[in-house]
């Protein structure tokens, strides 16, 4: 961990002569506090991003082992400890050198140091005379208002090392994976190797570059007295190996991004570096999202008949290709453990995830069934998939349609969820009423407004898809609403914490015998409905339960989905709506990247269950007829079904007179 890097300048030097600024200002002699950034964590302690106009952790060179600064001194400026900020001998052979045609520098790193921290007034771009005059002479003044040792720590906290990393530091974190402190010789070598070049001596790009450099610093270390020839060998054997996503657990910058909105939103700082921001990521599930999104949407640009540019061959900078969305909550805290807001942040940081206001179409169905087991409709009522003509008030006429282009006539409701019957959705939204529906949803976290309009019934009302992937929270903790959270903690550089988000006040949205139901009609959609590609990945000791949706034209498909321990949602469109491919469905494109991303979090893993709450009845049904079954119905026909008390059929209903004809024996233990 981090927390323990002091900041160099603020300790080493003298609070007369450390000007608080930044580095644009003051005197081209002075040493500045350099912009420090705030390092953001995720649940389990990893680093997953770094907030900052510069990504830079200041460090005290009495922190590090000796040979990292031995390493830079070494191949930038041998003569350190000798001259008084201008290297008088390697000027004059800097002079030679050029007259012979091999022109070079000859900056000290004092010098290197006074351009890199006031560039405003050290050009270092200007290869004028004037420039270095100034320059030797703030070099010149600088060593005489500082050790050698504040100048080489502040040079070594100053260094751009590509990428927006800048300082040792940085470096070390992003490159290997460790503090500064911990560096090896060999590593230390490599990024005294970057400054002449940070591009072209980057050691993730160009590793075989790299290491011809570093083993020159190595040689040239040995040469000067610093390490022995033995050790420089050794170290020179070494491979160049930097770590895996810049030394990040999990690659999540537009969950960072919410992050840090929300910290300054409370009036902390972020931006100006040096806080620790101890987050709700869960490393292992962002990764396996990110994975599945950039997969899964690349496997649909290649179906047959998708005729769109796609992400491999867009013309450079064109925004206009498939994107896609994935977002995972904790059920019970709401706490985020995944989120993905597009295909590639660096070419669009717009978060789809938390900004996108898009349709859900029938995925927005469990909340109007919802209202309806509330109202006391059993799951095996009757209902009809049939044609409607719904007048309007525009005089117009709503009639809403399936995507089969068929009406599939009476079935239960546990089966027009199932098969995901749009009349059937309509008809429930009217006879309850479309304001309660809404508010229905707004009650298990759906903020956007939703129009009392019969279409809304089956997702025709924007909403962002963490708002979604929110309501069905409920469903999956049987009825209590939760607010999706970011953040655990802030601390400062002291390690005191400056900002912890109050929880929101626990709130049940729902009768949670009716959430259960719900949630296993929905077990229905994946184990035989429009979600069955999701089995393909899980297995059915993984309880899963979710619903797909489609809008009109095929512009928007969602899968959202829950398992004991998480419930997520997987949405994929085009920024500009336009229809994906045809016979485009949540079931085909989007579920299978909900399955392929818990797959891969759930390996190793033993999922929980779901247990019925008190208060339910249950019984054997028959799924054609929605009786209760008998000894005629089938096996592949009967199920288990779940009612409130009150709502079940006949065949399940108590009735306590029978104790009265049982008589005697009957009442016998």
């Amino acid at each position: 961990m981090l927390r323990s890097a002091t900041i160099a300048l603020l300790l080493a030097a003298p609070a007369a002569l450390l000007a608080q600024a930044q580095p644009s200002t003051g005197e081209p002699w002075q040493l500045v506090q350099p912009p420090q950034s705030s390092l953001v964590y995720a649940r389990d302690g990893s680093l997953i991003g770094e907030i900052g106009r510069e990504w830079r952790t200041s460090v005290s060179i009495r922190t590090l082992p000796k040979y990292v600064g031995q390493a830079f001194v070494a191949i930038e400026d041998k003569r350190f400890y000798q001259h008084n900020g201008v290297d008088v001998i390697g000027v004059a052979a800097a002079l030679k050198d050029a007259m012979l045609g091999n022109a070079r520098g000859a900056s000290t790193i004092t010098q290197q140091l006074v351009g890199n921290m006031h560039p405003d007034q050290i050009d270092r771009r200007d290869k004028g005379a004037g420039r270095k005059i100034r320059e030797q002479e703030a070099a010149r003044e600088m060593e005489r208002h500082y050790t050698k040792e504040q100048i080489l720590e502040a040079y070594l906290n100053q260094i751009n090392f590509a990428h927006g990393w800048y300082g040792i530091d940085a470096a070390a974190r992003h490159y290997f994976g460790k503090p500064a402190s911990k560096l090896t010789l060999a590593e230390a070598a490599s990024l005294a190797a970057m400054p002449q070049s940070p591009v072209g001596f980057d050691p993730a790009r160009f590793p075989d570059r790299n290491r011809t450099r570093r083993n020159t610093v190595l040689a040239l270390m040995a040469d000067q007295g610093y390490i022995t020839k033995q050790l420089a060998d050794a170290a020179a054997a070494e491979p160049v190996a930097t770590v895996a996503a810049a030394g990040m657990s999990a690659t999540a910058p537009y969950f960072v991004d919410v992050v840090r909105q929300q910290a300054e939103r409370a009036g902390v700082p972020v931006g100006n570096g040096g806080y620790h921001i101890y987050t709700t990521l869960d490393p292992a599930l962002q990764r396996a999202a990110t994975v599945a999104l950039v997969e899964g949407t690349a496997a649909v640009e290649l179906r047959p008949g998708y005729k769109h540019q796609t992400y491999t061959n867009r013309p450079k900078g064109s925004p206009d290709y498939l994107q896609g969305a994935v977002v995972a909550l904790d059920p019970v805290t709401g706490e985020v453990r995944a989120l993905v807001g597009g295909r590639n942040y660096q070419e669009s940081p717009f978060d789809r995830a938390v900004l996108a206001q898009r349709q859900p179409g029938s995925s927005f169905k469990p909340i109007v069934y919802a209202l309806a087991i509330a109202d006391s409709t059993p799951p095996n009522a009757i209902v009809q998939d049939t044609a409607l003509k719904i007048p309007l008030p525009t005089g117009q006429f709503y009639e809403p349609g399936n995507s089969d282009n068929k009406f599939l006539g009476a079935m239960t409701l546990r089966e027009a969820l199932t098969k995901s019957r749009n009349p059937v959705a309509v008809q429930l939204g009217m006879k309850l009423g479309m304001d309660s529906v809404a508010g229905l949803a707004r009650a298990m976290g759906i903020q956007s407004p939703i129009a009392p309009v019969p279409s809304s019934a089956i997702g025709a009302s924007v909403l962002r898809p963490i708002e979604l992937v929110t309501a069905y929270a409920a469903f999956d903790n049987l009825g209590s609403s939760v607010e999706p959270s970011f953040i655990h903690r802030v601390e400062d550089r002291a390690g005191k914490t400056v900002w912890k988000p109050t929880p929101a006040a626990p709130s049940l949205a729902l009768d949670p015998r009716v959430a259960f139901i719900v949630r296993d009609m929905m077990r229905d959609v994946v184990e035989r409905g429009t979600a069955t590609a999701v089995r393909r990945y899980l297995p059915v000791t993984i309880p899963v339960a979710g619903k797909t949706g489609t809008t009109n034209d095929n512009t928007d498909v969602w899968f959202v989905g829950m398992t004991p321990e998480i419930v997520a949602g997987v949405w994929l469109g085009f920024d500009r709506p336009k229809t994906i491919t045809p016979g485009a469905a949540g079931g085909s494109l989007a579920a299978p990247i909900f399955g392929a991303m818990l797959q891969r979090w759930y390996a190793g893993k033993t999922a929980g269950s779901w247990e019925p709450p008190a208060g339910l009845v249950s019984g054997e049904l028959d799924r054609e007829t929605g009786m209760v079954a008998d000894a005629l119905t089938p096996p592949e026909r009967r199920y288990t079904e779940y009612f409130l008390e009150g709502t079940e059929p006949p065949g399940l209903q108590w009735d306590p007179w029978r104790l009265f004809e049982l008589g005697p024996v009957g009442l016998a233990f």
